[in-house]
């Protein structure tokens, strides 16, 4: 079984790809970057390890997997593509706040 997912862009481009429940965010991350879509020229970055995926206006940690977020089979699930060097501290409460709403700007802005 496999799990469609629809990563979206900051700029708002779109790309699906199939993944399987053991993957990981780090593995998501990585395939993704070793298979950049050629319309993606313009965000391209220069390592694997700063794109970050968002879903439900949180940040997956590497070793978090489709799995273990039990996403539908079969459906296909939405997470942005960002790329961060650092991950916010989950214990920063105020600045997750303003990271969602942010978060949802940008989604009401797509």
């Amino acid at each position: 079984l496999s799990i469609n997912l629809r990563l979206i862009l900051v700029s708002g481009k779109t790309k699906e790809f199939l993944f399987s429940p053991n993957d990981s965010a780090a593995d998501i991350a990585k395939h993704v970057y070793d298979n950049w879509p050629m319309d993606w020229e313009e965000e391209q970055v220069s390592s694997p390890n700063i794109l970050r995926l968002i879903y439900q206006g949180r940040f997956l940690h590497g070793n978090v997997t489709l799995g273990a977020l039990k996403l539908p089979f079969g459906k296909t699930t939405v997470m942005h593509l960002v790329a961060r060097e650092t991950l916010p501290e989950p214990n920063s409460q105020g600045q997750r706040n303003r990271e969602k709403t942010g978060e949802s700007n940008c989604c009401v802005i797509l």
